[in-house]
């Protein structure tokens, strides 16, 4: 076979490449030579992937349980990414700022849209036997949705509505973080005190959330907003969907997990205490957290209705 001009191009930059790094770009070509084609299994481990199901329990609905919680994590992961892409630019243009947050809405949308999955695709009967073989694990301990909000805004914004009051929103990350809104949905209802749940997950992350805050102080979403232009920051397109992030992330999931709460658990009258005895009825209704990301695009009237709309105006 005759070498072409881009082909001969290709091997000089190839070259180029190798030598930089001091390295032999002919054993390189060796090994391309060697090597075996790449197959779409091998390339997503999708063998390993399949393997990751492992109920505790004989019901065959429990399968779908991890599974949809599996999806759910890996689309956190595409969420981080495409924050941490705006976190990283210095500075962020615009467009880098835009697109991103479009991704992040089209994997909340999908996260949202499926989660019928779980509502209306398990057996309520089964749920209630095999999930008290999941104790004291929850859906509250996942580390990556607690991430996506520290990358989002200031640490302050995930202070209880409760107990703002009480501190100033410039204080150390240190103080705001025992006030944060979730730890008051891990009490035990009778007697205030941690669940098992949240010592579990505090005593695996509580350092790694503090440390992530004390970095985003100032490059999380909000402020990278703030650094925009104020002719950009002022464009409608911008705003809604920094607005739509906002509404799918402090209400539509959490709408969604509530309404599959009160499926599953609200067996009136008797209310039915969810995995890890996790305060599911005041820690799921975003109307008694008020978790918002941008107050400052939303209008009084919008904050004073917050979580009483499940669709955006």
């Amino acid at each position: 076979m005759q070498l072409t001009h881009d082909m001969l191009d290709r091997l000089d930059m190839l070259e180029q490449k190798y030598a930089v790094m001091g390295q032999d770009m002919l054993s390189y070509l060796d090994g391309l030579l060697y090597a075996d084609y790449l197959t779409y299994w091998d390339y997503i481990h999708l063998d390993t992937l399949l393997s990751l199901q492992t109920p505790r329990t004989p019901f065959p609905d429990e399968f779908i349980f991890i599974t949809y919680h599996q999806i759910t994590e890996l689309y956190f992961k595409l969420i981080i990414q495409a924050l941490e892409q705006i976190i990283e630019a210095d500075p962020c243009p615009a467009e880098l700022f835009i697109r991103q947050i479009k991704r992040a809405n089209r994997y909340f949308n999908n996260l949202v849209e499926s989660f019928d999955m779980m509502v209306d695709g398990m057996d309520r009967d089964e749920f209630l036997k095999f999930r008290m073989s999941l104790l004291p694990a929850s859906g509250f301990q996942s580390a990556q949705y607690r991430k996506i909000e520290i990358l989002s805004t200031d640490m302050y914004n995930l202070v209880h509505a409760d107990r703002r009051h009480e501190l100033p929103a410039q204080s150390p990350i240190e103080t705001l973080y025992p006030a944060l809104y979730w730890k008051s949905g891990a009490t035990e209802l009778a007697t205030g005190k941690k669940t098992l749940t949240l010592k579990q997950f505090e005593q695996k992350y509580a350092s790694e959330f503090i440390t992530l805050a004390q970095r985003m102080q100032n490059c999380n979403i909000l402020k990278k907003f703030n650094l925009l232009s104020e002719e950009v920051q002022e464009q409608e397109s911008i705003r809604n969907e920094l607005k739509q992030y906002d509404f799918n992330i402090n209400v539509r999931w959490a709408l969604s997990h509530l309404r599959s709460a009160v499926r599953y658990l609200d067996n009136k009258p008797q209310v039915i205490a969810a995995t890890g005895g996790t305060n599911w009825q005041q820690y799921l209704p975003p109307r008694y957290q008020r978790i918002i990301f941008f107050p400052d695009l939303w209008s009084d009237e919008d904050i004073e209705n917050w979580g009483k709309r499940s669709k955006l105006s």
